[in-house]
């Protein structure tokens, strides 16, 4: 090599077909006896992968490759994967990420790819685009130029990378692809973001506070006595809402993780689910959380005196 250094491969003819592997392993000049031993225990891993090699093609699994689909195209496979959480009861937001996470593939991938192309490389390749190069519309602003884009923030590259994670690991299980080329590449880092949230001063002045939209008040008061996710009470029925004896018990499936919950409320929650209706019923009807309710909500805090930069999320910490 131009460095100096001897890369080491094998060549290997089976069957009327020469391929070689490389092996990522390489010599140096020896200039000392570090150096010599360096490429001593080189040579000897070396050997170790040819004396695999030869046991493989002995017992004739070398070249097992063509059990597997190797070409198979990788975004259309991903395509799939994401019509499928498209199709699946209460997996909307996930499947919004995976189709973001699919914009970027196509930035990023030839349309004609197949998963042969998926290799250690390719991955750090994709991790390295979502990290540097990749960029989204600003959406403070609204004219689209080059100057309106942004980079993604540290979450969306730990979200969408693990999408594309998620779907090699997948084609791994099909057997799709032979080995899986995601080991040795780390993940992104979560991003720690400060919590907000409200005092037992700062919940009692909203409860006695005025908010235009009283079901957004009853959803938020309830959702800070109970630590429900506003997603599993957007979605809560009556027919979950069960009275035994002097208590009443909430029997869910949590929308994230799909996990079945039994949930005893307190007795200052309950007065905020209302008068019972029919068992399919919402119990919150007329609450679907948005950007309008949002600005609502902060607007509600501010009149109560309270200026910390709240989401329907800081009810979920006190």
């Amino acid at each position: 090599m131009a460095s100096g250094n001897t890369s080491l491969y094998l060549d290997i003819y089976l069957d009327g077909r020469r391929t070689y592997e490389y092996l990522k392993l390489y010599l140096i000049p020896e200039t000392s006896r570090k150096d010599k031993e360096k490429n001593r225990q080189t040579l000897r891993l070396a050997e170790a992968i040819k004396a695999k090699r030869v046991v493989e093609v002995q017992n004739g699994k070398f070249g097992f490759e063509s059990e597997y689909k190797l070409d198979t195209n990788f975004l259309n496979y991903y395509r799939h994967l994401c019509e499928q959480r498209h199709n699946t009861e209460g997996s909307l937001g996930n499947w919004g990420n995976w189709w973001s996470a699919l914009k970027h593939l196509e930035r990023y991938c030839r349309a004609n790819m197949t998963f042969r192309e998926v290799t250690p490389e390719w991955v750090q390749g994709f991790k390295d685009y979502l990290d540097h190069t990749a960029r989204v519309k600003d959406k403070r602003k609204h004219i689209t130029t080059d100057y309106d884009l942004k980079p993604l923030s540290q979450n969306s590259k730990v979200s969408y990378f693990n999408k594309v994670r998620a779907c090699i690991n997948q084609a791994f299980e099909d057997r799709i692809i032979p080995h899986n080329p995601l080991r040795g590449v780390e993940g992104f880092k979560t991003e720690e973001k400060e919590r907000v949230y409200l005092t037992i001063e700062e919940v009692r002045a909203m409860a006695e506070g005025e908010c235009r939209f009283p079901v957004l008040k009853r959803a938020f008061l309830f959702s800070c006595l109970t630590g429900l996710r506003k997603s599993d009470i957007e979605k809560m029925r009556w027919s979950e809402v069960r009275q035994e004896g002097n208590f009443t018990r909430i029997i869910f499936k949590q929308k994230k993780t799909g996990g079945q919950e039994y949930l005893d409320i307190s007795p200052e929650a309950v007065p905020y689910i209302g008068q019972r209706g029919e068992d399919e019923d919402l119990v919150f009807r007329g609450f679907q959380y948005s950007a309008y309710l949002l600005t609502e909500l902060k607007a509600w805090a501010m009149r109560c005196g309270i200026t910390k930069p709240i989401t329907f999320h800081s009810s979920r910490y006190r």
